[in-house]
């Protein structure tokens, strides 16, 4: 298999078990700063040898792009005011919009393109873009890193 970079984004549903309980194991020791790596552990049902195996290979989307641009891909219903309350979500979480392109609707979707640098202050970016595919006429949004 052809390596195309060195990062994935994966929806919660197709990521392996061991490796939420991972990021959870990681919340924990993070939240509790007394707490061991085996109280860990022992709490979210791993062992201490897959925590340390993946622990530095798995995080909240959210933690690693600070200071980034990321591209949305975001499928549309030809609606007034979509576009408008996809902004309001962004401008909700004080993310900054960089470009932003809207092609002409065909059958009643239409393509967003949208960078968004996520700053210091932006809130969870996860939560972002669940909000937007919360949307009512929101079809689909695809998080695009950039390298």
């Amino acid at each position: 298999m052809d390596d195309e970079g060195k990062y994935y984004v994966v929806r919660r549903k197709a990521v392996p078990e061991v490796l939420l309980k991972v990021v959870e194991t990681k919340r924990l020791l993070n939240a509790d700063r007394k707490m061991t790596v085996k109280d860990a552990t022992d709490i979210t049902g791993i062992s201490r040898s897959s925590f340390y195996k993946y622990k530095d290979d798995i995080f909240p989307f959210g933690e690693g792009v600070k200071g980034r641009l990321i591209n949305l891909s975001i499928e549309i219903l030809d609606e007034p005011g979509l576009l408008s309350d996809l902004i309001s979500v962004v401008a909700k979480y004080q993310a900054n919009i960089m470009t932003i392109h809207q092609s002409v609707p065909v059958n009643g979707l239409a393509s967003v393109s949208m960078s968004v640098e996520v700053l210091k202050n932006t809130g969870n970016i996860s939560r972002m873009v669940e909000d937007m595919e919360a949307i009512q006429g929101i079809k689909d949004v695809k998080i695009l890193l950039r390298e």
